[in-house]
């Protein structure tokens, strides 16, 4: 079996739903094996999955982040020990607005209910609603708007009420 053939066999197999195939002469086998996992590509304007929020009783440490572009300074901050982190469910590019031309879905100040949807994070082109799971009113964004976030990332300081 020459290099050619091995090729039309690969693109026989890409095309089919063989998920696996041994040709075996003499001396010679060769396998093809289709990849398990088929990914499926949504590229869509608006969100498209809601995925649940992990919300974790801050640590005694101070947080020490970066404010968001556009959040008003705080006069008063308070106490860092009742505070609630919302962190972020999964790794993906961290968006404040649904698209360019909506206003921000939580800033500094806005009251949350379980369920409203606080940011969105964009991962293999999927954009997904990340909600809130805690009643209070936000007092810190910690991360910029089209940031790239990390699993379990502090995104939001709540204080709940």
């Amino acid at each position: 079996m020459d290099f050619k053939q091995i090729q039309e066999l690969v693109k026989m197999v890409n095309k089919s739903n063989i998920g696996e195939l041994t040709i075996e002469q003499k001396d010679f086998r060769v396998t093809i094996k289709q990849k398990e996992e088929h990914v499926t590509q949504v590229v869509s304007a608006s969100p498209v999955q809601a995925a649940p929020v992990q919300v974790a009783a801050p640590q005694p440490a101070a947080v020490s982040a970066a404010p968001a572009a556009g959040d008003k300074p705080q006069a008063a901050a308070p106490a860092a020990d009742n505070l609630i982190t919302i962190k972020s469910p999964m790794i993906g590019t961290f968006y404040r607005r649904s698209s360019p031309d909506k206003p921000n879905l939580a800033d500094v100040g806005t009251d949350i209910t379980p369920g409203k949807v606080v940011c969105i994070i964009e991962a293999m082109k999927l954009f997904n609603e990340i909600e809130s799971e805690v009643k209070g009113k936000i007092v810190k964004v910690l991360v910029e708007d089209a940031s790239p976030v990390e699993y379990d990332q502090p995104l939001f300081l709540v204080e709940p009420n």
